[in-house]
C-alpha cells in the first residue's frame, strides 16, 4: 500500500515520517502519474488557497477531486481539512475545495499565527493518553451532515463546542497538526481504520 503526501506546499516531510513510522510506504506526490499510482492520500497543512491554486496550475485538481469522490482514502490536516470540506465559511473569492466531507469549515477560526496553541484532546478511537493537538491558524467545523462522525471537539472562548476531528467514510480530517508532535496515533488511526480496512490488508 502506497500513501502519497500531496507535495505542493506545507509540512510534507513530517507527514511522510509519521506514516513511515506506521509501517507503510509513504512518498511525496506532485504529478498526475504519481497520484495515479497511490492507494491513499494525505493533504498536509499549509495554505489552503495556495494548495488549491497549485493543484489547478499543475492540472491535478480534478484528478484529486475525482479520486476522492471515487473512494480513495484521504486524510487532511489543517489546510487539508479545509480542502476536504464541501463548504468553506469565510472563503476568499474563487476559493475551491476538493470536497468529500459533508461539513462547513471556518478558515482561521482560532485567529492569526500569534494565536497558535497546543492542548490535549480526547479522540474517539484512540486510547489514553490524550492526543496532543497543535493548532496553527487552524480551522474548525461549524456544522456537519448526518453521515459525518465527530472524533474530537474543542470548546471556544464562548463555551461553544466545535468539532476539530471528523470522519466520513474513508475521509478523515483534523484541524490540528499531529505530524508535529512525534505522536503518530492519528496517522495510525488513518492507516489501520481506514486504509487497511478498506483494502482488506
Amino acid at each position: 500500500m502506497k500513501i502519497g503526501v500531496l507535495a505542493l506546499q506545507g509540512d510534507v516531510a513530517e507527514h511522510i515520517k509519521s506514516l513511515s513510522d506506521c509501517g507503510v510506504d509513504a512518498l511525496a506526490v506532485k504529478t498526475k502519474s504519481e497520484i495515479s499510482a497511490i492507494s491513499a492520500l494525505v493533504i498536509p497543512g499549509g495554505e489552503s488557497t495556495t494548495i488549491a491554486k497549485l493543484a489547478r496550475s499543475f492540472d491535478l485538481f480534478d484528478q484529486i477531486k475525482d479520486r476522492i469522490k471515487s473512494g480513495m482514502p484521504t486524510y487532511g490536516s489543517c489546510a487539508g481539512m479545509i480542502l476536504l470540506s464541501d463548504v468553506i465559511e469565510d472563503a476568499i473569492d474563487g476559493q475551491e475545495s476538493f470536497g468529500g466531507i459533508d461539513m462547513v469549515v471556518r478558515r482561521n477560526a482560532f485567529g492569526r499565527q500569534v494565536d497558535s496553541f497546543e492542548t490535549d484532546l480526547k479522540f474517539k478511537g484512540i486510547t489514553e493518553p490524550a492526543v496532543r493537538a497543535v493548532f496553527i491558524r487552524a480551522p474548525w467545523v461549524e456544522s456537519v451532515g448526518a453521515g459525518v462522525e465527530i472524533l474530537a471537539e474543542i470548546t471556544n472562548s464562548s463555551g461553544i463546542k466545535h468539532p476539530v476531528a471528523v470522519r466520513q467514510g474513508n475521509l478523515l480530517a483534523t484541524s490540528f497538526h499531529p505530524e508535529l508532535t512525534g505522536d503518530n496515533r492519528v496517522h495510525r488511526f488513518f492507516v489501520e481504520n481506514i486504509c487497511r480496512q478498506l483494502a482488506n490488508i
